[in-house]
């Protein structure tokens, strides 16, 4: 008897054994562009729902600093995925041609850039062209103030002076009247001028999509090394983010609980107001809709690598098929997340 049961028991610690290494997690570290905002829901919700879990991944979601530093974390090796700017990827990549671990796009997010030209109405700036001789400002590696260059030719702009600040200061200096326009994600600093007290129906908003400049915007970047080793974890990954990015836009308001759980203080109502301006222009957008979620048209996507090799005056030309692999991309019906366009 005691032999039978102690063989019985053996075997049942075995099993719990094998289930316990069949479960185990594989550690995925994510990078975000910038802090714990509206649209950093897209990642928040997939983990705080499980479906990051349910996949068989463990994964961490860190607040970042801007689009650069997510590049250079993902090339770092610090992270195995991030969320940055593709402007900014296409920088690195051809201004560090020889970089042994330079990271990849395998997911566009924002099928157009975020980028806009800000400034207040009684400033008289109603066109682009009206911002010839202005003083525009800035952080310098500001997406919008880097892809200028870009709006200003297509839009036949003069020069324009800039001055440069740290973020937090930006729409301030703004309002004040320190500078004429701004630049910045249109989802960003317009919520960020209404909450040092200029009402919206104030503001001249000058979207870059909307005056020539069909940059993309922010993607899922992913370093060579997890490509390489666990291809297997990236297309888990993006199924389950692409996931939960579907009930983000379902329901932006509920979507904002996970963001209120990893940064206490943010403004419910404000968060909620950016994710859904974010959603809005730039995730379901028309040509996110024509192109597909999560997916890049080719002859676009070139003429982005040729205008940002010009606007940022690079060390090498910007080569799209070491940029970009969409082959880690869900099921054409996974990825049919977007509603149709409000009639």
């Amino acid at each position: 008897m005691n032999k039978r049961f102690f063989l019985k028991a053996t075997a049942a610690l075995a099993t719990v054994a094998a289930m316990g290494t069949a479960q185990a997690a594989t550690s995925v570290k994510f990078q975000l562009d910038w802090r714990f905002e509206g649209p950093s829901a897209l990642f928040l919700v997939p983990a705080a729902k499980g479906y990051f879990k349910d996949a068989g991944l463990d994964v961490t979601v860190d607040a970042g600093n801007g689009s650069g530093g997510a590049v250079t974390r993902v090339a770092s090796g610090t992270y195995d995925l991030g969320f940055a700017d593709l402007a900014a990827l296409m920088e690195f990549h051809a201004n560090n041609p020889d970089a042994p671990n330079k990271p990849v796009a395998i997911m566009m997010v924002y099928n157009n850039t975020p980028a806009s030209v800000m400034a207040l109405k009684k400033s008289g700036i109603k066109t682009p062209a009206d911002l010839t001789g202005k003083k525009l400002g800035a952080p310098v590696f500001d997406a919008g103030r880097r892809a200028f260059p870009i709006f200003q030719k297509a839009n036949s702009i003069g020069n324009v002076a800039w001055t440069a600040m740290d973020p937090p200061l930006r729409e301030t200096m703004l309002v004040r009247g320190d500078v004429d326009a701004i630049t910045g994600f249109t989802f960003t600093s317009l919520l960020n001028i209404e909450a040092r007290g200029v009402k919206a129906e104030d503001v001249t908003v000058l979207p870059y999509p909307d005056f020539g400049v069909k940059l993309y915007g922010n993607a899922i970047i992913a370093s060579p090394k997890i490509l390489k080793e666990n291809p297997a974890a990236v297309k888990v990954f993006l199924s389950a983010f692409t996931k939960g990015a579907k009930d983000v836009i379902a329901d932006p308001t509920k979507a904002i609980d996970t963001v209120k759980a990893r940064d206490g203080i943010i403004n419910t109502a404000l968060e909620t107001r950016r994710l859904q301006l974010a959603i809005d222009t730039v995730i379901n957008s028309p040509s996110a809709r024509a192109e597909g979620f999560g997916q890049v048209n080719p002859g676009r996507l070139s003429l982005m690598a040729s205008q940002v090799s010009d606007a940022f005056n690079t060390k090498t030309r910007v080569k799209v098929d070491d940029i970009w692999n969409g082959s880690f991309l869900p099921s054409s019906k996974e990825l049919d997340i977007l509603p149709k366009a409000k009639k």
